[in-house]
This record gives structure tokens, C-alpha cells and sequence, in this order.
């Protein structure tokens, strides 16, 4: 009768437990279900900023130069006297700046005045006049609209002076406009930037949802603001979510075994995991989420799925404050290159405005030719800088090792920089090594002297009296070369330690901005250190100066090389002056050498183009010297000094180019050049190239 009593009990205990335990599936399965739904609208709502923040991003560097460009007076003049040859050597050059496909300018009226196109976009004056009334009071604006090539992404801007950049809303000067064409390369640049998958569409389409997928679209629309196109970003999305029909299985089984352990344990096992899942989707609470994670099943892992949503969204907002830092990085990187570059170009420009228009005297005449000289080599510094930041960036730096004497390398380098400060009272000291090198050392000698003149450049420019110093000590336990430079100057705020070799960050003060330049020095030398398998570091204390240390690797050579020299196998005839032949294919370049030369008693030929040299110097054995423009038509100096010297080993060819990095001097040597000198041309390293070459070839004549 008792077992009769009870059973029904027992029934309904199993039963109404079983109900309870279906109850608490479905309850998981919703929760679980809703928490998938939070984290994907939430990934969605991440990717939409995410997309458009770079877009702003990859937008900005336009920006930053057309509104640069457009309040330049030059421009302005340039509108109103249509001066092309003006236009073509400042405007059309910064084409690759831009990374444009199409340049175009209007006058005040919206007359088409010049374009320059590249073979992406040959269509000619497609800008709406509308949107250059539009220009007159928003000053810059970006669209999108369709020509015969395709959809392309206009900039445009109004043209006016510098001290009206829109100020009074008057009419502007001109309008100026960047394009650049939304092709395929358009398209795989953007994805490799967003990390995306991108489909063009020519309508607007509602985005799909889709477990495994997340989407962004960006609209394209035109002036009059109507849809030209739509982008549409594609990323994958992948969160594991357990399989939770078979979380039923579990529970069933688990109900007969645990029954007893279940009813006991239903608040802790139950209602405070569901207690912190609440308490995590209504705040986000993190101690709820770090508590969840610590339980068992599925909301273990739905506290999983809640710290990577937030962990999602610090990410997101590290990455945007990154981004805001790197874009105002940037663009103040690029109005101090900006200003760097039109400093020399006015000092240029106005001295020698000077020279042409007025009337001076020889001693004023001396004073601004020195001022250009000096501008132009200031210009050419910056150049070089960038070009060598450009290869830094992109990984096109390789060590070129080489056999070098140590001692001689630093007593040399001593030796001539203590010449060029002979004129500032400081004490330049050369710290003599307690162990000096025992043997020849394997190095890039170029890089290796470049960082030392970077590091003791700087330590002068910051020096007006005191002492700067350098030397190195061998570490033969280590198999380190330690070298230092330090001087008794400005010193360094120990807050900027951190900053000194970045690219992008200038320390500033009164005499960095006196003395000027983009900065790029250090980061250039701890560069080139890292290429040379070593590490840089810095101590200094602000009014007490700086120590700059850095350490290569010791690798000894103990090998002797041995240089064969080439035979000369064309017997020649001498002339009664030297003959030089100069392949260049520029005439203000070759008038230049004409000029430098015309007291000299030498015999000069020109060579227009490569094969006209070549041609020269096979047809004509009284040539004694070459001086070869690597840039030429038809043929290149590299070209023409391959087809000379088989026939002509012994005939001097000095390379003259542009290029002045170390990887080109490198390339020039290893051509077979006997020797090189960079533009713009120094008339004392010219002749003293000429006297060497010639003065070798009369003795090994003799």
C-alpha cells in the first residue's frame, strides 16, 4: 500500500523533473540562440565602423594634399596665365603622391584649362559645373560618378590663396580635382586595407545575415547626392556554438543518474550561471563573464562568447585610437614635409629671382648664390632621406658585406668631418680603442659610416660649444664591435626617449625647429643597424647631452683577396688634348658641364643618347674619358657600358646620376663604372674625378 502511495509520487517527481529539465534546455537554447544574435549584430556593428574609419583613413593623405595645393598662390597664378611648363614640372609630378588616375583644372568659370591623365583614364573635362558651385562654399569635396572607363572617385577642391583658404566664402580662383578610378587594383587595395572580401553592385541591396558571414556596404552617389554605385564588404565570421540538441541527450541521461544531486544543486548548477548570463547581457559585466567562464557546459562557453565580444570591442577601440594616432602622425608628418621642402624651393627661387631682376653687386651676387648652393643641397638631403625611409619601407634594403679596415675606416671618417666643423668652437674628439681591431672585419662599410655620420651630424647640430666625441671597443666575448658618440649639447627630455628613432615623431624645441630637417636621421641609422644584425640605444639628461650606442657583429676576415685587373686589348692613339666624352641627354645638364669645363683645355664630345656613346667610343680611340648619364633614351649608361667595355676595358667611364642611395652606388660599382658622381653636380668633385682618371691613364700609358 506504502509502494502504491509512493510510486505516483515518484512518478510525478520523474515526471515533473523531466518537464523542469526540458524547460531548462529550451531556456539554454534561447539564451545561447540570443547570445549568438548579440555577438554577430555586435561583429556587424564593429565591421560597419571599422570599414568606414579606414576608409576616412585611406581618404586622408588626399586630403591633406589637395588642401595644401590648392592654397598655394603658385596655383592661383598658374589659373590665370595658363604657364603649363609650370603646372607640368610641380602639379603633374605629384601624380604618384596622390595615387591618382587623372588630374584636372578649372578656371573661376569652369572652363576645362589642363588635365593629366594616365592610360587608366583618357576622357577629357567630365566634371559637373555643379559641383563647382558646390566647391565655392564647402571648399573640398568627394563624389562619385560614371564615365566611359568606369566608376571613379572624385576630390575635388577650390583653388585660392594662401590668406583666403574660403575665409569669406568669396568665389574661388580655379578648381582642382583628383580622380582615381575604381578598377580592379582600386578594389584589391581596399580589401587588403579592410581585410575584406568587396562586390560591387550598381543598386542598392538589403545585406544578407548569414552565420558565417558579416557585411558592410558603403553607397557611392554623385553630386546631385543620387546612388552611382554600392560596395558591398564581405568578411567571415566564425564562432563555434556547440551543437545544443545534444546538450538534450545529455540532460535525459544525466536526469536518471543525477536526480537526487540535481534537485539539490539546482540553484547552484542552474539559476546562478542563468543569474550571470542576465547580469552579462544587461551591462556586460565582466566579473559576471569571468564567473561564467568558470562554470561548466554551455555557459562556460557562452562566457566564452561574451569576453570575445568584449575583448572584440577593446580591440576595436585600440585600433581606432591607433588609427587617429597614425593618420595625425601622418598628416603632421606631411605639413613638416610640406614645409621642409618649400623652405629651400622659396630660399631658391626668391635669391634667384634676385640675381635675374635686380641690380647687385658681386659681393651680394657671392652671398645669394651661396644661399641657393646651400638650399639645393638642403633639398637634395631631404630627398635622399625619403627615398631611403621608402626603401626602409618596403623591405628593399640588403647588407652589402664587405672586406674593411676598422681603423682606418674611423680615422678617415674623423678626419673628414672634423673638417666641415672647423668653423664651430667645439672640441671633436676621436676615442682611441683600448683593443683595436686584429684583423680586416666583414661589414657594409657604407651603412656602417652612414649611421656614424647620422649619429655625429646630429650630436654637432645640437652642440654650439663643448665637445662631441666618437670611438669603438672590441667585445671578443661577445663577438660585438660597441661604438658611441656623445656630445656635451642640448640633451634629450627622458619622456622622449621613447620617441627618438621613430620616423614619424620629431622631438621639437626652439633649436630643432632653428636647424630644421624631417627627423628621419635616427630612424634611418637604427634601420640600417638592425640590417647589420645589430641593436641602438640612447642615454641623455636635458642641458648635460647625449651617449648614442650601438653594437655589429665581429666578424673577422683573415683571407687575402686577390683583384685581377682587366687587359687592354685595343691599342689606341693619343690626341694632343685630352678628349672627353659626355653622354648626357638633357641640355641644361650638358650646358652645365660646358660651363664648368670652358677653361679647361679639354676636348669635349656629346653623346645625346646610350647608342650614340657607344657608337662614339667603338669609332673613335682618341677618346681618353667618359662621363655617362645612366638615364638616357634609346639606351641606358648600364646598356652602353655593357657593349664599351669588352672592347674597351681600359677606358675610364664615370657614371653621372641622379641617384644617391647607397643600394645605386652599389649597382653603379659593381656594373663596372670606375667611378660615379651624383646630381646636382659638384664642380670640385668633377675635376678632381677627371684629374685622377686622367693622370692614372698618362702613367699607366708611361
Amino acid at each position: 500500500m506504502t509502494l502504491k502511495k509512493t510510486f505516483p509520487k515518484i512518478l510525478w517527481l520523474i515526471v515533473s523533473s523531466s518537464i523542469f529539465f526540458i524547460i531548462l534546455y529550451f531556456a539554454l537554447f534561447y539564451y545561447t540562440k540570443k547570445a549568438e544574435k548579440q555577438v554577430y549584430a555586435n561583429s556587424v556593428e564593429q565591421f560597419d565602423n571599422e570599414v568606414s574609419k579606414l576608409l576616412e583613413v585611406n581618404a586622408k593623405p588626399i586630403l591633406v594634399a589637395i588642401n595644401n595645393d590648392t592654397n598655394w598662390d603658385e596655383f592661383v597664378s598658374f589659373v590665370n596665365t595658363k604657364n603649363t611648363k609650370w603646372y607640368e614640372e610641380t602639379i603633374s609630378n605629384e601624380l604618384h603622391i596622390y595615387e591618382a588616375d587623372y588630374l584636372g583644372v578649372y578656371d573661376a568659370s569652369g572652363n576645362f584649362i589642363i588635365k593629366t591623365p594616365t592610360p587608366k583614364i583618357q576622357s577629357t573635362d567630365f566634371i559637373p559645373k555643379n559641383e563647382m558651385k558646390l566647391l565655392d562654399s564647402e571648399g573640398i569635396n568627394k563624389f562619385y560618378m560614371k564615365i566611359p572607363e568606369g566608376i571613379v572617385e572624385v576630390t575635388g577642391a577650390a583653388i585660392h590663396p594662401s590668406n583666403d583658404p574660403l575665409k569669406n566664402k568669396t568665389k574661388a580662383s580655379g578648381y582642382f580635382f583628383v580622380v582615381r578610378l575604381m578598377d580592379r587594383k582600386f578594389i584589391d587595395n581596399l580589401e587588403r586595407l579592410t581585410e575584406s572580401k568587396i562586390k560591387f553592385m550598381d543598386a542598392e541591396m538589403a545585406l544578407p545575415i548569414n552565420n558565417d558571414k558579416i557585411y558592410s556596404s558603403i553607397l557611392l552617389r554623385d553630386v546631385h547626392n543620387q546612388l552611382v554605385g554600392e560596395l558591398v564588404f564581405k568578411r567571415n565570421f566564425v564562432v563555434y556554438f556547440e551543437n545544443t540538441t545534444n546538450l538534450l541527450y545529455v540532460i535525459i541521461i544525466a536526469f536518471f543518474l543525477n536526480l537526487l544531486i540535481s534537485l539539490i544543486y539546482t540553484r547552484r548548477l542552474v539559476y546562478y550561471p542563468l543569474d550571470l548570463v542576465r547580469r552579462a547581457l544587461e551591462s556586460g559585466n565582466r566579473k559576471a563573464i569571468k564567473e561564467l567562464k568558470k562554470t561548466t557546459g554551455e555557459f562556460s562557453y557562452i562566457g566564452n562568447l561574451f569576453e570575445e565580444n568584449s575583448n572584440q570591442k577593446i580591440e576595436l577601440i585600440n585600433a581606432k585610437i591607433k588609427a587617429e594616432e597614425s593618420d595625425r602622425l601622418k598628416s603632421s608628418f606631411l605639413a613638416n614635409l610640406s614645409h621642409e621642402i618649400r623652405t629651400p624651393m622659396n630660399a631658391i627661387n626668391g635669391f634667384t629671382e634676385l640675381i635675374i631682376n635686380t641690380e647687385i653687386n658681386e659681393s651680394e651676387k657671392i652671398e645669394y648664390l651661396n644661399v641657393i648652393e646651400k638650399s639645393g643641397k638642403n633639398l637634395v638631403s631631404i630627398i635622399d632621406d625619403l627615398i631611403e625611409m621608402s626603401k626602409i619601407d618596403s623591405n628593399q634594403l640588403i647588407p652589402n658585406l664587405t672586406v674593411v679596415n676598422l681603423e682606418s675606416c674611423i680615422n678617415e671618417l674623423y678626419e673628414t668631418v672634423k673638417i666641415t666643423i672647423k668653423n664651430k668652437a667645439i672640441n671633436f674628439k676621436l676615442i682611441k680603442p683600448t683593443k683595436p681591431a686584429a684583423f680586416n672585419i666583414i661589414t657594409d662599410d657604407i651603412k656602417l659610416k652612414q649611421v656614424l655620420i647620422n649619429l655625429l651630424t646630429n650630436a654637432i647640430k645640437f652642440t654650439d660649444k663643448g665637445e662631441v666625441a666618437f670611438g669603438y671597443e672590441i667585445d671578443e666575448k661577445k663577438s660585438l664591435i660597441n661604438f658611441k658618440v656623445t656630445d656635451t649639447g642640448l640633451g634629450i627630455d627622458e619622456d622622449n626617449h621613447k620617441y627618438i628613432f621613430d620616423r614619424f615623431k620629431r622631438v621639437d624645441s626652439d633649436i630643432s625647429i632653428k636647424v630644421g630637417g624631417l627627423g628621419l636621421g635616427l630612424a634611418i641609422s637604427k634601420a640600417y643597424v638592425e640590417l647589420l644584425g645589430g641593436t641602438i640605444s640612447l642615454s641623455s639628461k636635458v642641458g648635460e647631452g647625449s651617449v648614442f650606442y650601438f653594437s655589429i657583429p665581429l666578424n673577422y676576415d683573415k683571407v687575402e683577396h686577390i683583384v685581377v685587373k682587366p687587359i687592354n686589348n685595343l691599342e689606341e692613339t693619343k690626341s694632343e688634348n685630352e678628349v672627353i666624352l659626355i653622354a648626357e641627354d638633357d641640355n641644361i645638364n650638358f650646358l652645365l658641364f660646358q660651363k664648368m669645363m670652358q677653361h679647361k683645355k679639354y676636348t669635349i664630345i656629346r653623346a645625346i643618347n646610350g647608342q650614340e656613346a657607344v657608337d662614339i667610343c667603338l669609332n673613335n680611340p682618341n677618346i681618353d674619358l667618359v662621363l655617362m648619364d645612366i638615364k638616357m633614351p634609346l639606351m641606358n649608361g648600364f646598356e652602353a657600358l655593357e657593349q664599351i667595355l669588352p672592347i674597351r676595358p681600359n677606358l675610364p667611364i664615370i657614371a653621372q646620376t641622379a641617384y644617391s642611395s647607397s643600394e645605386d652606388k652599389i649597382k653603379i660599382e659593381e656594373a663596372g663604372f670606375i667611378d660615379y658622381i651624383t646630381k646636382p653636380l659638384n664642380r670640385e668633385r668633377l675635376f678632381e674625378l677627371i684629374d685622377k682618371y686622367l693622370n692614372k691613364l698618362d702613367r699607366d700609358e708611361v
